[in-house]
Protein backbone atom coordinates (compact mmCIF):
# COMPACT_ATOMS: atom_id res chain seq x y z
CA UNK A 1 0.00 0.00 0.00
CA UNK A 2 1.33 3.37 -1.15
CA UNK A 3 2.09 5.85 1.30
CA UNK A 4 -0.48 8.41 -0.13
CA UNK A 5 -3.05 5.90 0.20
CA UNK A 6 -2.17 4.76 3.65
CA UNK A 7 -2.08 8.56 4.94
CA UNK A 8 -6.08 9.04 3.05
CA UNK A 9 -6.75 5.84 5.11
CA UNK A 10 -5.59 6.78 8.38
CA UNK A 11 -6.62 10.52 7.80
CA UNK A 12 -10.02 9.30 7.08
CA UNK A 13 -10.56 6.84 10.51
CA UNK A 14 -9.12 9.69 12.10
CA UNK A 15 -11.69 11.92 11.29
CA UNK A 16 -14.34 9.47 11.07
CA UNK A 17 -13.94 9.17 15.08
CA UNK A 18 -13.52 12.94 15.96
CA UNK A 19 -16.68 13.63 14.17
CA UNK A 20 -18.46 10.68 15.97
CA UNK A 21 -17.23 11.45 19.18
CA UNK A 22 -18.14 15.64 18.79
CA UNK A 23 -21.32 15.38 16.94
CA UNK A 24 -24.84 16.22 19.02
CA UNK A 25 -27.13 14.93 16.02
CA UNK A 26 -27.43 11.33 14.87
CA UNK A 27 -26.95 11.92 11.17
CA UNK A 28 -23.26 13.11 11.85
CA UNK A 29 -22.57 10.03 14.14
CA UNK A 30 -23.57 7.86 11.45
CA UNK A 31 -21.40 9.61 8.95
CA UNK A 32 -18.46 9.22 11.33
CA UNK A 33 -18.84 5.78 12.00
CA UNK A 34 -19.42 4.86 8.07
CA UNK A 35 -15.97 6.91 7.40
CA UNK A 36 -14.88 4.72 9.76
CA UNK A 37 -16.22 1.41 8.02
CA UNK A 38 -15.06 2.57 5.02
CA UNK A 39 -11.44 3.34 6.17
CA UNK A 40 -10.45 0.36 7.65
CA UNK A 41 -11.63 -1.68 5.08
CA UNK A 42 -8.73 -1.65 2.39
CA UNK A 43 -6.88 -1.95 5.26
CA UNK A 44 -7.70 -5.53 5.93
CA UNK A 45 -8.32 -6.39 3.02
CA UNK A 46 -4.85 -5.25 1.61
CA UNK A 47 -2.97 -8.56 2.12
CA UNK A 48 -4.89 -10.07 -1.41
CA UNK A 49 -5.55 -13.42 0.29
CA UNK A 50 -8.81 -14.64 0.55
CA UNK A 51 -8.41 -14.80 4.07
CA UNK A 52 -8.15 -11.33 4.15
CA UNK A 53 -10.93 -10.77 1.67
CA UNK A 54 -13.21 -12.88 3.88
CA UNK A 55 -12.59 -11.18 7.51
CA UNK A 56 -12.79 -7.21 5.18
CA UNK A 57 -16.32 -9.01 4.23
CA UNK A 58 -17.57 -9.53 7.50
CA UNK A 59 -16.51 -6.77 8.72
CA UNK A 60 -18.24 -4.93 6.72
CA UNK A 61 -21.31 -6.81 7.11
CA UNK A 62 -21.34 -6.29 10.48
CA UNK A 63 -20.44 -3.26 10.89
CA UNK A 64 -22.91 -1.58 7.86
CA UNK A 65 -25.69 -3.63 10.13
CA UNK A 66 -25.17 -2.25 13.07
CA UNK A 67 -24.42 1.45 11.66
CA UNK A 68 -28.22 1.15 9.89
CA UNK A 69 -29.50 -0.09 13.64
CA UNK A 70 -27.91 3.02 15.18
CA UNK A 71 -29.82 5.11 12.23
CA UNK A 72 -33.32 3.04 12.66
CA UNK A 73 -33.16 3.20 16.63
CA UNK A 74 -32.33 7.13 16.11
CA UNK A 75 -34.85 7.51 14.05
CA UNK A 76 -37.79 5.82 16.01
CA UNK A 77 -36.36 7.97 19.00
CA UNK A 78 -36.68 10.84 16.65
CA UNK A 79 -40.43 10.07 15.60
CA UNK A 80 -41.26 9.78 19.12
CA UNK A 81 -39.62 13.06 20.46
CA UNK A 82 -39.50 15.05 17.67
CA UNK A 83 -35.49 15.81 17.97
CA UNK A 84 -32.21 14.18 17.06
CA UNK A 85 -29.75 15.05 19.90
CA UNK A 86 -27.75 12.22 21.03
CA UNK A 87 -28.42 13.41 24.52
CA UNK A 88 -32.64 12.91 24.14
CA UNK A 89 -32.68 9.16 23.58
CA UNK A 90 -35.90 8.64 25.86
CA UNK A 91 -37.62 5.93 23.90
CA UNK A 92 -37.45 2.86 25.39
CA UNK A 93 -37.48 0.71 22.36
CA UNK A 94 -35.00 2.76 20.62
CA UNK A 95 -32.01 2.43 23.55
CA UNK A 96 -32.56 -1.30 23.42
CA UNK A 97 -32.17 -1.15 19.66
CA UNK A 98 -29.04 1.72 20.67
CA UNK A 99 -27.85 -1.12 22.64
CA UNK A 100 -27.61 -3.88 20.61
CA UNK A 101 -26.24 -2.18 17.50
CA UNK A 102 -22.98 -0.28 19.94
CA UNK A 103 -22.70 -3.71 21.31
CA UNK A 104 -22.01 -5.39 17.58
CA UNK A 105 -20.01 -2.51 16.73
CA UNK A 106 -18.06 -3.68 19.66
CA UNK A 107 -17.76 -7.21 19.47
CA UNK A 108 -19.71 -7.58 23.10
CA UNK A 109 -21.47 -10.93 23.30
CA UNK A 110 -23.19 -12.11 22.13
CA UNK A 111 -22.72 -9.82 18.74
CA UNK A 112 -18.95 -11.09 19.09
CA UNK A 113 -19.06 -13.51 16.81
CA UNK A 114 -17.08 -11.37 13.87
CA UNK A 115 -14.06 -10.40 16.13
CA UNK A 116 -11.99 -13.23 16.29
CA UNK A 117 -12.17 -13.69 12.74
CA UNK A 118 -11.63 -10.93 11.62
CA UNK A 119 -8.48 -10.42 13.68
CA UNK A 120 -7.28 -13.20 12.30
CA UNK A 121 -7.64 -12.53 9.15
CA UNK A 122 -6.19 -9.20 9.64
CA UNK A 123 -2.02 -8.32 9.84
CA UNK A 124 -1.11 -7.71 13.21
CA UNK A 125 -1.25 -4.15 12.74
CA UNK A 126 -4.64 -3.97 10.97
CA UNK A 127 -5.71 -5.79 14.37
CA UNK A 128 -4.35 -3.43 16.66
CA UNK A 129 -6.21 -0.92 14.72
CA UNK A 130 -9.72 -2.42 15.09
CA UNK A 131 -9.03 -3.81 18.63
CA UNK A 132 -8.15 0.01 19.66
CA UNK A 133 -9.19 2.70 17.63
CA UNK A 134 -12.25 1.26 16.39
CA UNK A 135 -13.86 0.91 19.69
CA UNK A 136 -13.29 4.99 20.66
CA UNK A 137 -15.95 6.04 18.42
CA UNK A 138 -18.77 3.65 19.93
CA UNK A 139 -17.49 4.52 23.45
CA UNK A 140 -18.10 8.07 22.52
CA UNK A 141 -21.74 7.16 22.01
CA UNK A 142 -22.27 4.84 25.15
CA UNK A 143 -20.50 7.71 27.27
CA UNK A 144 -22.97 10.35 25.77
CA UNK A 145 -25.86 8.00 25.89
CA UNK A 146 -24.93 6.45 29.62
CA UNK A 147 -27.82 7.76 31.69
CA UNK A 148 -30.50 6.31 29.70
CA UNK A 149 -29.26 2.85 28.11
CA UNK A 150 -30.62 0.20 30.28
CA UNK A 151 -28.59 -1.23 32.74
CA UNK A 152 -30.18 -5.02 33.44
CA UNK A 153 -28.87 -5.60 29.05
CA UNK A 154 -25.49 -4.17 29.53
CA UNK A 155 -24.85 -6.20 32.74
CA UNK A 156 -26.37 -9.04 31.60
CA UNK A 157 -24.23 -8.80 27.97
CA UNK A 158 -21.21 -7.96 30.17
CA UNK A 159 -21.35 -10.79 32.24
CA UNK A 160 -21.63 -13.69 28.96
CA UNK A 161 -18.77 -11.28 27.39
CA UNK A 162 -16.46 -11.77 30.64
CA UNK A 163 -17.31 -15.70 30.50
CA UNK A 164 -16.99 -16.14 27.26
CA UNK A 165 -13.92 -14.01 26.88
CA UNK A 166 -12.37 -16.60 29.63
CA UNK A 167 -13.90 -20.00 28.57
CA UNK A 168 -13.34 -19.02 24.23
CA UNK A 169 -9.80 -18.23 25.03
CA UNK A 170 -8.62 -21.55 26.77
CA UNK A 171 -8.06 -23.56 23.71
CA UNK A 172 -6.74 -20.51 21.34
CA UNK A 173 -3.04 -20.85 20.55
CA UNK A 174 -2.80 -18.24 17.61
CA UNK A 175 -1.95 -14.74 19.54
CA UNK A 176 -4.33 -12.91 17.60
CA UNK A 177 -7.33 -14.83 18.39
CA UNK A 178 -6.33 -14.67 22.36
CA UNK A 179 -6.21 -10.87 21.69
CA UNK A 180 -9.45 -11.15 20.10
CA UNK A 181 -11.41 -12.66 23.23
CA UNK A 182 -9.01 -10.81 25.44
CA UNK A 183 -10.91 -7.89 23.47
CA UNK A 184 -14.31 -9.30 24.60
CA UNK A 185 -13.65 -9.73 27.89
CA UNK A 186 -12.10 -6.18 28.69
CA UNK A 187 -15.29 -4.75 26.84
CA UNK A 188 -17.44 -7.08 29.59
CA UNK A 189 -16.25 -5.00 32.33
CA UNK A 190 -16.69 -1.86 30.90
CA UNK A 191 -20.54 -2.70 29.49
CA UNK A 192 -20.56 -3.21 33.37
CA UNK A 193 -19.95 0.36 34.71
CA UNK A 194 -21.53 1.89 31.94
CA UNK A 195 -24.49 3.25 33.64
CA UNK A 196 -23.40 3.06 37.15
CA UNK A 197 -19.96 5.02 37.04
CA UNK A 198 -19.02 6.41 33.54
CA UNK A 199 -15.70 7.89 35.20
CA UNK A 200 -14.47 4.24 35.87
CA UNK A 201 -16.00 3.19 32.19
CA UNK A 202 -13.42 6.32 30.22
CA UNK A 203 -10.46 4.86 32.99
CA UNK A 204 -10.85 1.58 32.12
CA UNK A 205 -11.21 2.13 28.36
CA UNK A 206 -7.94 4.36 28.31
CA UNK A 207 -6.12 1.20 30.48
CA UNK A 208 -7.57 -1.05 28.59
CA UNK A 209 -6.01 1.27 25.38
CA UNK A 210 -2.77 1.36 26.65
CA UNK A 211 -1.94 -2.42 27.92
CA UNK A 212 -3.53 -3.64 24.17
CA UNK A 213 -1.41 -1.34 22.35
CA UNK A 214 1.94 -2.19 24.36
CA UNK A 215 1.28 -6.24 23.78
CA UNK A 216 0.05 -5.88 19.89
CA UNK A 217 3.53 -3.68 19.58
CA UNK A 218 5.69 -6.03 21.41
CA UNK A 219 3.95 -8.69 19.22
CA UNK A 220 5.52 -7.12 15.93
CA UNK A 221 8.53 -6.93 17.42
CA UNK A 222 8.81 -10.29 18.29
CA UNK A 223 7.18 -11.10 14.95
CA UNK A 224 4.82 -13.52 16.93
CA UNK A 225 1.79 -15.31 15.83
CA UNK A 226 1.64 -17.95 17.59
CA UNK A 227 2.11 -19.55 20.73
CA UNK A 228 5.00 -21.40 19.12
CA UNK A 229 6.20 -17.96 18.07
CA UNK A 230 6.44 -16.66 21.81
CA UNK A 231 7.68 -19.98 22.88
CA UNK A 232 10.72 -19.27 21.16
CA UNK A 233 11.15 -15.85 20.93
CA UNK A 234 13.03 -15.83 24.18
CA UNK A 235 15.91 -16.89 22.53
CA UNK A 236 16.12 -13.75 20.39
CA UNK A 237 15.09 -10.92 22.60
CA UNK A 238 14.88 -12.03 26.14
CA UNK A 239 14.11 -8.41 27.63
CA UNK A 240 11.07 -7.89 25.62
CA UNK A 241 10.05 -11.35 26.07
CA UNK A 242 9.77 -10.75 29.56
CA UNK A 243 7.83 -7.35 28.79
CA UNK A 244 5.35 -9.02 26.84
CA UNK A 245 4.66 -11.74 29.31
CA UNK A 246 4.62 -8.69 32.18
CA UNK A 247 2.17 -6.84 30.10
CA UNK A 248 -0.09 -9.89 29.38
CA UNK A 249 -0.21 -10.65 33.06
CA UNK A 250 -1.44 -6.71 33.43
CA UNK A 251 -4.32 -7.39 30.55
CA UNK A 252 -5.74 -10.28 33.18
CA UNK A 253 -5.85 -8.08 35.76
CA UNK A 254 -2.79 -9.23 38.12
CA UNK A 255 -2.07 -7.50 40.85
CA UNK A 256 0.58 -5.43 41.60
CA UNK A 257 0.30 -4.58 37.87
CA UNK A 258 -2.11 -1.88 36.19
CA UNK A 259 -4.36 -3.75 35.00
CA UNK A 260 -5.65 -4.68 38.27
CA UNK A 261 -6.52 -1.05 39.04
CA UNK A 262 -10.24 -0.90 36.85
CA UNK A 263 -11.46 -4.30 37.76
CA UNK A 264 -10.51 -3.22 41.72
CA UNK A 265 -12.36 0.10 41.09
CA UNK A 266 -15.17 -1.69 39.09
CA UNK A 267 -16.30 -4.61 41.28
CA UNK A 268 -15.71 -2.17 44.35
CA UNK A 269 -18.17 0.15 42.57
CA UNK A 270 -20.94 -2.62 41.86
CA UNK A 271 -20.39 -4.36 45.12
CA UNK A 272 -21.42 -0.24 46.94
CA UNK A 273 -24.23 -0.37 44.37
CA UNK A 274 -25.59 -3.90 45.27
CA UNK A 275 -24.83 -5.75 42.37
CA UNK A 276 -23.30 -8.56 44.49
CA UNK A 277 -24.04 -11.13 42.00
CA UNK A 278 -22.46 -9.46 38.83
CA UNK A 279 -19.63 -8.61 40.90
CA UNK A 280 -18.84 -12.35 41.56
CA UNK A 281 -19.46 -13.42 38.12
CA UNK A 282 -17.15 -10.62 36.62
CA UNK A 283 -14.75 -11.83 39.32
CA UNK A 284 -14.74 -15.23 38.88
CA UNK A 285 -14.49 -14.65 34.77
CA UNK A 286 -11.41 -13.08 35.20
CA UNK A 287 -9.76 -16.16 36.56
CA UNK A 288 -10.66 -17.52 33.19
CA UNK A 289 -8.39 -14.84 31.32
CA UNK A 290 -5.74 -14.42 33.83
CA UNK A 291 -5.42 -18.11 33.13
CA UNK A 292 -4.52 -18.29 29.37
CA UNK A 293 -2.71 -15.38 29.97
CA UNK A 294 -0.46 -17.29 32.39
CA UNK A 295 -0.26 -20.08 30.02
CA UNK A 296 1.04 -17.81 27.63
CA UNK A 297 3.41 -15.65 29.50
CA UNK A 298 4.75 -19.45 30.71
CA UNK A 299 4.81 -20.39 27.04
CA UNK A 300 7.04 -17.40 26.29
CA UNK A 301 9.42 -17.50 29.07
CA UNK A 302 9.84 -21.17 29.15
CA UNK A 303 13.11 -20.88 27.55
CA UNK A 304 14.25 -18.03 29.16
CA UNK A 305 16.38 -19.83 31.35
CA UNK A 306 19.98 -21.20 29.28
CA UNK A 307 19.80 -24.10 28.02
CA UNK A 308 21.03 -26.73 25.66
CA UNK A 309 18.75 -27.05 22.55
CA UNK A 310 19.63 -28.18 19.20
CA UNK A 311 16.50 -26.90 17.75
CA UNK A 312 16.96 -23.60 15.01
CA UNK A 313 15.79 -20.22 15.52
CA UNK A 314 15.00 -17.19 14.12
CA UNK A 315 18.32 -14.58 13.97
CA UNK A 316 18.37 -11.80 16.15
CA UNK A 317 15.57 -9.22 14.64
CA UNK A 318 15.53 -5.50 14.24
CA UNK A 319 13.05 -3.13 14.82
CA UNK A 320 10.58 -2.45 12.14
CA UNK A 321 8.64 -0.42 14.28
CA UNK A 322 8.39 3.32 15.56
CA UNK A 323 8.93 2.20 19.19
CA UNK A 324 8.30 5.06 20.72
CA UNK A 325 4.75 4.72 21.60
CA UNK A 326 5.95 1.54 23.13
CA UNK A 327 8.21 3.15 25.28
CA UNK A 328 5.38 5.69 26.48
CA UNK A 329 2.48 3.17 26.79
CA UNK A 330 4.45 0.12 28.51
CA UNK A 331 5.08 1.79 31.66
CA UNK A 332 1.64 2.57 32.17
CA UNK A 333 0.59 -0.89 31.35
CA UNK A 334 2.84 -1.90 34.49
CA UNK A 335 3.25 0.88 37.00
CA UNK A 336 0.05 2.67 37.45
CA UNK A 337 -1.37 0.79 39.94
CA UNK A 338 -0.02 2.88 42.84
CA UNK A 339 -1.94 6.00 42.03
CA UNK A 340 -5.36 4.24 42.26
CA UNK A 341 -6.07 6.27 45.70
CA UNK A 342 -5.26 9.48 44.02
CA UNK A 343 -8.16 8.18 41.05
CA UNK A 344 -10.69 7.07 43.49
Amino acid sequence: MSPTTTTILISSLATGTIITASSHHWLMAWVGLEMNTLAIIPMISKQHHPRATEAATKYFLTQAAASATILFSSTTNAWQTGTWDIMNMTNPTANMLLTMAIAMKLGLAPMHFWLPEVLQGSTVETALIITTWQKLAPMALIFMTSNTLPTTALLTMAMISTLLGGWAGLNQTQTRKIMAYSSIAHLGWMAAITTIMPNILTLNLVLYLTMTTSMFYMLILLNSKNIKDMATSSTTSPTTTTLAMLTLLSLGGLPPLTGFMPKWLIIEELTTQNFTTTATILALSALLSLFFYLRLSYSSTITLAPNTTTTKHKWRFKPTINTTLLTTTLPMSLLMLPITPMIC
